[in-house]
Parts: structure tokens; sequence; C-alpha cells
């Protein structure tokens, strides 16, 4: 039987499978320390498989998505200093002699989310993750966006509110962007405690929520999608969600006539279909999708 593999590599953990879909996954993870001893498990879980035809990969990033550049598919200037400028693509395929479909995370969760999930049917949706970091990915047309490298939306700039909020922001390279604001690592930074510690009722679900709804009402101006779908382990904070989308009302101000957004909000701006395993079964997509590219 033909099967496809997915690695879905994570800040934390890489995950792996092995499968056709939904129904069928065999998965194991591997702590993301050093790229040799990940490496050394992902490959191991691989070799020897029956029927393996292609290999998928959603990588945090940044991440070089340009078949034509001498770097294609190396991990270029993440803030993870050990896998800085690592080939993972070419690790992969000279190990495993397999087709590899490359794409970042959160577009590989896009993607997966397009195909068995909750933007099945929609050319024009976003998914958005809120966890170590901030990303987005877009489908316009039934297909990703890339353009001149990857979109970063976890990189935009949103209003900060000093007076409210004095945090100077977590990300490395432009302090208070949505991510340095918003990420987990920030919530942690700026309260002490991780964001899963946190009670229901603190303070921070209300600002964390303001700022994802000043991301999200950007992104819903510039790319119209016709739904967004929030999905990372900050997301999984049941209170969140319902303030997001009470926010975004607000602060689109009824601007954007669509009923979806004015009266049906919870049907807009949604949590994953597929859950954590979103990001896993859009490798497995792009497995798929390779496979057929190639014709094996």
């Amino acid at each position: 039987m033909s099967v496809f593999g997915a690695i879905e590599a994570g800040g934390t953990k890489f995950v792996c499978a092995v499968g056709t879909g939904p129904d069928d996954l065999d998965l194991d993870s591997f702590p993301a320390t050093s790229p040799r001893a990940t490496m050394a498990g992902v490959l191991g879980f691989f070799r020897g498989r029956e029927g393996l035809r292609a290999i998928g990969i959603g990588s945090f990033g940044p991440v070089d998505l340009q078949p034509d550049s001498p770097t294609f598919g190396h991990i270029t200037t993440t803030p993870k200093l050990a896998w800085r400028n690592f080939d993972l693509v070419g690790t992969v395929r000279n190990a495993l002699d397999l087709p590899i479909g490359f794409d970042t995370d959160v577009n590989a969760a896009a993607f997966g989310e397009a195909r068995w999930g909750a933007g099945q049917g929609l050319g024009d949706f976003l998914y958005v993750t809120v966890g170590t970091g901030i990303g987005g990915g877009a489908l316009v047309d039934g297909r990703i966006v890339h353009g001149l490298q990857h979109p970063e939306m976890g990189h935009i700039r949103v209003p900060h509110d000093w007076a409210r909020d004095p945090y100077p922001g977590a990300c490395p390279f432009h302090g208070d962007c949505l991510e340095g604001l918003a990420s987990g690592p920030a919530i942690e930074a700026r309260w002490g405690i991780p964001g899963m510690d946190l009670p229901s009722e603190h303070p921070a679900w209300e600002l964390e929520a303001h700022y994802l709804a000043l991301g999200l009402a950007n992104w819903i101006c510039t790319l119209s999608p016709r739904r967004i779908v929030m999905g990372g382990g900050v997301m999984q904070q049941a209170q969140l969600l319902p303030i997001v989308r009470r926010r975004l009302q607000t602060l689109l101000n009824g601007y954007i006539k669509s009923n979806l957004v004015l009266d049906r909000i919870e049907e807009y701006v949604v949590p994953p279909q597929l859950g954590t395993r979103a990001g896993i079964l859009g490798a497995l997509a792009l497995a798929e999708e390779a496979a057929a590219r190639l014709g094996s």
C-alpha cells in the first residue's frame, strides 16, 4: 500500500507521521534539541517503511522556499541558533531519496485545514497560529500565498498602548511586533508565569485578545478571507476566542458589511477542525502533492 510521510518541524518538537489521511496516521515525536540529535530520530522513524512515496515538511522559520535558491530548504534567520542555516530538506532528501514537499509550518496547517478541516470548499481563508510564535498562512483562490519569501504575519506592527502595557516585547528582531506582544513567551515574560497557569479571569486575556484582534482586523482588510481559523497552544484557552471575536467586531466598527462578521462571528473566526493535527496533516498533503507533481 502506498503511504506518505510527514514532518511537522516545531520549535520544541518534531512530529512525524506516516499514512494517507486523518484516519490512519502512525505518529511519533522527537524533541527539537540539536539538528543532529533530532534528525537522527526523525530519519530513523521513516527508514524501512514499506510503500513510502514522498515526504512533506512543514517547518518553523523563516525558511527558504525558492526552488532556484542555493539555500532552498534551509531554515534561515531563526532565533533558534542551533538551527540557523540548517539544510532541512537536503538532510531528509539525502537520507531517504524521496520527493519532498516543503513549506512553513503555518502554511502546512492552512493546507491541512483546506484539505480535511475548517477550510474545505473555501478558496480564500486564513489560518493563524498563536503559540511559541505567531504566524499566518493564507489561501487566495485556492493557493497558498508565498511571494518574495513567505508571509510573516506575526511580525506586523500593531498599536502598542504603553500606558496600559509597559512590556517592551519579546521579538529579538522587532521588539513589540504582534509576535513580540502576544506570543506565548510574551505572555509569560509580561506576567511572570506561563499563560497555561493564568486563571481565565486574569486581565492577561483581555490584553491578549486586544492584540490578536488588531492583527485579525489588519488581515481582514488586506486579504478579505472567507473564514479565519485560529490554532496554536495559546488559543487552547477556552475563554480567549470569544473575547477575540467581540474585540474584533468593535475594532471593525461595522465597516465590513458581511453578516458573517456582523451577526455570525462565531462561524467566521473558528478553532481548527483538525485540532492539533492540522500541521502534520498539512505536511502529509504536501507529500501527496510532491508525489503527484513528480509522478512518483
